[in-house]
């Protein structure tokens, strides 16, 4: 009761402050850039990139100054700023040494070693923490404050990397949640610092199973793992069910459109939701009304974005967009210059505006994840999108999760094609017109890929059943099963399709 009682008049404050940023949305973007360059002016990189010559420029040319000096880069062209630190330098990347790294597994650099500095940290602890206080102000609910919540996350144990405290982002970040919240939160920190992701998975559940849960959050796949083994061990009762008084879901890190009916089917009744879209390179943004699935993008948390038109991404020279310049309803990628140290860095996400009054985005995928074998360049979205379309045409289709992967040479011979690797909760009544259906809703949002199917260059794609835990037993065989690990929703290679495969055909 006191938790509830206490966090109203600081929903309300926060939800004030939110309200004062947002109306000042854009001159407070340009006040980033100058205090970023300002505190990394004398670190090697702002040395490398003429920032103390930025910041005597008059406001109206700084950007694009900015531009000039600053390439878009990766971790790939971050990496030798990183390498120094991690062999012990100070003021590289931000002034001092970062707090922690955060470790993630990168497609094409191994472990990539995010910064998180003192600076940073805020912006992913207020962020989460006021997703929830928006929340609460607005929907005017907030009892849920004073049961218990749970948060599916990586292990707190930290590595130390040259003197740095070294873990999973979400791990890190267990060891921010105010104390206020710690005497209810599960699971338990030693069961949370297990490794084993399934060993982990049977603590967690009886540890939750009789605990009078009202908040659950985590990575889409993950919480149904969760939810599964909750209901085997409870006899198919729903998540309501076991859990009356459950009545917020958080969630966060990937689309949700694939995960939706099967959660909420396994939830048993419709109940509030928050997306959020955190990052181990920063907190983004969060979902700011129940009524608007649209997110409001934070423009005054350390960050300074810029936007680059998705279709002139591989561009030689694409255009740099600040917030002022961005359109409604167009894809974006998107590019963070932060106080963790990051410069020109292209997360690999899109985004699309929605709303500029205020900014708000609906995630669009990742510009890093397509499939162009044949020229066609699907992205992320335009196969959730088809996903989504074929499954409204069959109501009977749950998903649990899928991939796309180009078949070039098939070993059957004919023409190459898109194979879509499915788990299937629920299979279609008849898989090869779910196929058909699939592929026209694909060919419907993307030309050169109709073009190719109707040139017969490419056969329709091919749909290759997997049962409902395939996903699970991959992640398994390569050793990344559960933490913040997600599937790549389309790979320009066979190497996961090829594993696939081998172990279930």
């Amino acid at each position: 009761m006191l938790r509830s009682l206490l966090s109203r008049p600081l929903a309300a404050y926060v939800v004030a402050q939110q309200n004062k940023w947002i109306a000042h949305s854009e001159a407070l973007q340009a006040q980033w850039l100058f205090r970023l360059l300002k505190e990394a002016a004398h670190t090697q990189f702002g040395k490398d990139h003429f920032f103390n010559d930025l910041l005597h420029l008059p406001a109206n040319q700084r950007y694009e100054a900015f531009k000039k000096a600053v390439p878009i880069v990766d971790y790939e062209g971050l990496k030798p700023y990183i390498e120094r630190i991690l062999k012990g330098e100070k003021d590289v990347l931000w002034r001092g040494k970062p707090a922690y790294f955060a470790k993630t597994s990168g497609t094409t650099s191994g472990t990539k070693y995010i910064p998180l500095t003192r600076d940073s940290i805020p912006n992913h602890i207020n962020s989460a923490r006021n997703a929830l206080l928006t929340y609460i102000h607005k929907s005017k609910k907030a009892t849920f404050l004073d049961k218990s919540l749970i948060f599916l996350s990586g292990s707190p144990i930290l590595e130390q990397k040259a003197g740095i405290h070294t873990g999973r982002l979400s791990g890190i970040v267990n060891h921010h949640v105010p104390a206020y919240l710690r005497s209810n939160q599960k699971p338990s920190y030693a069961t949370n610092c297990i490794e084993d992701w399934e060993q982990k998975l049977e603590r967690i559940i009886e540890e939750t199973l009789q605990a009078d849960m009202s908040l659950i959050s985590g990575i889409p796949p993950w919480v149904q793992m969760y939810f599964d083994r909750l209901q085997a061990r409870s006899g198919g009762k729903t998540i309501s069910e076991i859990f009356p008084n459950f009545s917020l879901f958080v969630y966060g890190g990937v689309n949700f459109e694939p995960y939706r009916a099967k959660l909420f089917d396994s939830i048993g009744k419709k109940i509030d939701s928050i997306e959020t879209f955190p990052a181990s390179e920063g907190f983004f943004a969060y979902q700011d009304e129940q009524q608007d699935n649209s997110l409001l993008l934070l423009l005054n948390s350390g960050i300074f974005f810029e936007f680059i038109p998705a279709e002139q991404y591989h561009d030689p020279n694409p255009p740099r967009l600040s917030i002022s310049e961005v359109e409604l309803n167009q894809n974006y990628a998107l590019i963070i210059n932060s106080n963790a140290g990051l410069w020109g860095y292209s997360i690999g996400d899109m985004v699309r505006f929605v709303s500029k009054k205020p900014y708000k985005i609906l995630f669009a995928g990742r510009i890093k994840h397509y499939i162009s074998a044949f020229g066609e360049h699907v992205i992320g979205k335009e196969v959730e999108t088809a996903m989504r379309l074929a499954m409204e045409k069959h109501s009977e289709v749950r998903i649990r999760e899928f991939s796309v992967a180009p078949q070039v040479t098939p070993p059957e011979g004919g023409l190459p094609y898109h194979e879509w690797w499915v788990a299937f909760e629920s299979k279609p009544a008849d898989l090869e017109a779910f196929s058909k259906d699939l592929d026209q809703a694909l060919q419907s949002q993307n030309s050169y890929y109709y073009d190719l199917i109707k040139g017969s260059i490419l056969r329709t794609a091919q749909v290759r059943a997997l049962p409902a835990e395939g996903f699970e037993l991959y992640m398994k065989s390569i050793g990344k099963l559960g933490g913040q690990n997600k599937v790549p929703r389309l790979t320009n290679d066979r190497q996961m399709a090829d594993q696939l495969q081998k172990l279930f055909f």
